[in-house]
């Protein structure tokens, strides 16, 4: 028998994860982010950028959860990771560069809080924030395209963060 919401066994638990949203502006990806939030039990979602509002489109997508994500919106992404890098959260970028590791080589840590910053649809997590970064992680890509959608990124990141620290 198919299970609902209502008759899974699934135990609800909260992760020292704070997924910022370095000027990720589009609503449907927003509100899947709501959705992912509350999915995998992240403590905040801190949506950064210009006009960023909580709109139908968003709430559309997110299914009610941003009725029940914490979050918040900030005009800038360098300086809410400035603040939480200073209150002792360690800063984890999700980009393909030079100097990124594989995520399936990386060991998460919840010694220290996560900040996981993913970024914006077209240019990904900016310069600034990737020289704040304490690791920059990545998903290896196996075919001709370097990039995937930003939502379909920071489901496979959270799973992987989360499954380690379980």
């Amino acid at each position: 028998m198919q299970l609902t919401h209502y008759n899974t066994n699934f135990k609800k638990q909260t992760f020292p994860i704070i997924l910022v949203c370095d000027n990720v502006t589009n609503a449907p990806n927003l509100g899947s982010l709501f959705r992912i939030s509350d999915a995998f039990g992240i403590e905040k979602l801190i949506l950064c950028g210009e006009n960023i509002t909580i709109g139908r489109k968003i709430t559309k997508t997110s299914r009610s959860t941003e009725k029940v994500v914490i979050y918040e919106i900030s005009k800038s992404a360098s300086n809410v990771v400035t603040d939480l890098k200073n209150d002792g959260h360690q800063i984890i970028s999700i980009e393909i560069t030079n100097n990124s590791k594989p995520i399936h080589n990386f060991k998460f840590s919840a010694k220290k809080p996560i900040v996981l910053v993913i970024g914006d649809e077209n240019f990904g997590v900016s310069e600034t924030i990737l020289n704040q970064s304490d690791a920059t992680i990545h998903i290896d890509m196996f075919g001709d395209n370097s990039s995937m959608n930003v939502v379909h990124a920071t489901n496979i990141a959270l799973y992987e963060i989360t499954k380690q620290l379980l």
